[in-house]
């Protein structure tokens, strides 16, 4: 596998596998960090290589500047994984990192002519859908640590570190910003299967807002819910990576 070390390099495959035969690129929730998949390494299908997306300003990426545009980072991801197409491919992404999934895999059918074998979109609502909810991005910070709070996806002890918050807050507006700046645009359905992932308590993605990702694909379309609220991808990580590892079956073999 590639070796490829850089700090300006936002993909990273923590465990190389050379007899995969399928790499699954994984995108976090705004805010997050790569971290957050180190715990899957182990609990897929042993012939699927994963490949973390570090997107700028978070974990060995931390000295990058943030992207508050969700052009700028589908246009540099979709050349910084090149290398890693010579393998059929899918996309795992949960909230952000669903929509930042679909707009790359779009941007590389229409620019290089590269198609991955699935989608997984994870408490996303699907693109052609407008949020009706204010924008939080330019928020004063008082208000913006509130959100927060009412998200359930920053740690009370986090929301209380003021130094942890000085790092965390200017990403979060970025991610919020890239969001909240999304104007989807009409194009043909994706080729490739769309399954998609939801959480049962979620009150900011509802099942209706999954159900419409249905329209986004020529192939099969596929709906999981799970118990838990918009961050079941930790609360009901057994289950998500049981189903996961099912589909991923179907395109390659576990060995183990």
């Amino acid at each position: 596998m590639l070796n490829i070390q850089s700090i300006h390099n936002w993909v990273t495959v923590p465990k190389p596998n050379p007899d995969a035969n399928l790499r699954l690129f994984c995108l976090p929730y705004a805010g997050g960090s790569s971290i957050i998949f180190r715990s899957w390494l182990n609990k897929l299908p042993g012939n699927v290589e994963i490949c973390l997306i570090e997107l700028p300003a978070r974990g060995s990426k931390i000295k990058l500047p943030p992207l508050n545009r969700l052009e700028a980072i589908v246009k540099e991801l979709s050349i910084q994984i090149q290398p890693y197409l010579d393998k059929p491919f899918a996309f795992f992404g949960h909230s952000m990192g669903g929509l930042l999934s679909f707009e790359i895999a779009r941007h590389l059918r229409q620019e290089y002519a590269k198609k991955p074998s699935h989608l997984f979109v994870s408490a996303s609502r699907a693109p052609q859908i407008p949020s009706l909810k204010p924008p939080l991005h330019a928020l004063p910070e008082t208000e913006f640590k509130q959100e927060l709070r009412r998200l359930n996806g920053t740690p009370v002890s986090v929301l209380e570190n003021t130094e942890l918050m000085e790092l965390l807050i200017p990403i979060l507006r970025a991610d919020f910003a890239v969001l909240e700046t999304y104007a989807y645009t009409q194009q043909s359905a994706l080729e490739c299967p769309i399954t998609a992932f939801g959480g049962l308590e979620d009150g900011e993605v509802s099942l209706q807002e999954l159900k419409e990702w249905r329209s986004q694909t020529q192939s099969s379309f596929q709906l999981e819910i799970f118990p838990g609220d918009h961050f079941f991808i930790h609360s009901a990580q057994c289950l998500l990576l049981e189903k996961l590892a099912k589909y991923l079956r179907e395109y390659a073999v576990d060995t183990r």
